[in-house]
């Protein structure tokens, strides 16, 4: 290689700026009593109930609150302003949103973000995603749904937008 492709070379590489690294891990949680989390997560200021289990990867965002006996399996998100009751299980990779872009794209404010509330012993499939929605007590989200409205009968849910496949007694 001559001096001119060297310099040529050189000109060509990426400049390696240093970025911010914001450390989050676990702060500030209000665990209860039995509560598994595998690392790596990120857990802040949220609450989670007695004898949870939190997976790797899984991101609980400020005030979120888990209820007591539930799994959150990995990769899942749950973001502010939800709130999950007890014996509930949260599959891999489910996300939940708070903000619903009413003004055509991201909230310019949190104000214009909504809450989530899922009810005691409902489970969530692989890949759903949950909008600002009310989920009742007993309901099963299948993988990949997209629960875009209320859920106020217990049932079996799937698809986008998700919809009643069929009834499940009130109490399991």
């Amino acid at each position: 290689m001559n001096e001119h492709d060297l310099r040529l070379r050189s000109s060509r590489q990426p400049r390696l700026e240093r970025p911010e690294v914001l450390d989050v891990g676990v702060v500030d949680v209000e665990f209860g009593k039995d509560v598994t989390v595998v690392q790596p997560v990120n857990l802040y200021r949220c609450a989670i109930g007695d004898g949870s289990f939190v997976g790797p990867f899984v991101e609980i965002q400020n005030g979120a609150n888990i209820g007591r006996r539930c799994r959150v399996q990995s990769h899942s998100f749950i973001c502010e302003l939800v709130t999950i009751g007890d014996d509930c299980f949260i599959s891999h990779g489910v996300m939940f949103i708070n903000d619903p872009f009413i003004t055509g794209g991201p909230a310019p404010e949190r104000a214009l973000w909504r809450k989530t509330k899922v009810g005691n012993h409902v489970s969530i499939g692989t890949n759903a995603t949950i909008l600002p929605v009310t989920i009742c007590d007993g309901a099963v989200i299948g993988a990949g749904a997209v629960v875009t409205r209320d859920i106020s009968v217990s049932g079996v849910y799937a698809g986008n937008p998700a919809r009643l496949l069929r009834r499940l007694p009130a109490t399991r």
